[in-house]
């Protein structure tokens, strides 16, 4: 006996989903551009359309609108994460995520992060499905970069954390702006020459 297919979403719910995902979308790009603290909330509502008083019935805060869409974001890093060949070595993986990190930057889609002070940090530490995604793609990067130190792909003598914390650190690094501005490269050459940098920075010697 097959099981009954779950009932479809009623037009009204669609609609609502994809207004929060048109919602998250804008924050996301704003939070690229802007950061957290110049962003306001009459800039979102105006982006995507809405009244907002329309908007606060999806998000009650300046600091729900971030942290949905830093879970947006999380969730396509496991998304990534999953996707990886599983025949690739443990720096292969990693240089493949930094890459990618590195590609978001470059494309306006990676939210700044936030800083030590703010709300927006408070905000996250709180939300359960934030911390969750963050503790999976660290414990998966934390694993490779322990193998590919036991390899002899990364220099053994370096604490695992510091070389994950350098490894996200290639998320907001100010050099991929100042290349891009500088006209001089491709997006894709960005993300050689500064993989190269980070990563034979880190070999054995």
């Amino acid at each position: 006996m097959t099981s009954p297919l779950p009932p479809k979403a009623s037009f009204k719910a669609q609609m609502l989903l994809a207004r929060e995902d048109a919602i998250i979308q804008s924050v996301n790009r704003l939070l690229a551009e802007k950061g957290f603290e110049a962003m306001t909330v009459d800039e979102v509502a105006a982006d995507v359309g809405i009244a907002k008083a329309s908007l606060y019935k999806h998000f009650p805060s300046k600091e729900d609108l971030a942290a949905a869409a830093m879970v947006s974001v999380m969730r396509r890093a496991q998304a990534f994460l999953d996707a990886l060949p599983a025949g690739s070595s443990a720096v292969e993986k990693l240089r493949e995520v930094v890459a990618w990190t590195m590609g978001l930057k470059l494309a306006g889609e990676m939210p700044s992060l936030p800083s030590q002070n703010s709300s927006l940090r408070t905000a996250l530490i709180a939300n359960k499905d934030y911390m969750d995604g963050l503790m999976d793609v660290s414990d998966r990067l934390g694993a490779w970069i322990e193998a590919a130190q036991a390899q002899g792909a990364l220099n053994p003598k370096l604490p695992s954390i510091a070389v994950l914390y350098t490894l996200y650190a290639r998320a907001c690094d100010p050099v991929l702006e100042f290349l891009k501005m500088g006209g001089l490269y491709t997006n894709d050459e960005i993300v050689a020459l500064v993989l190269s940098t980070c990563f034979e920075g880190l070999e054995t010697r």
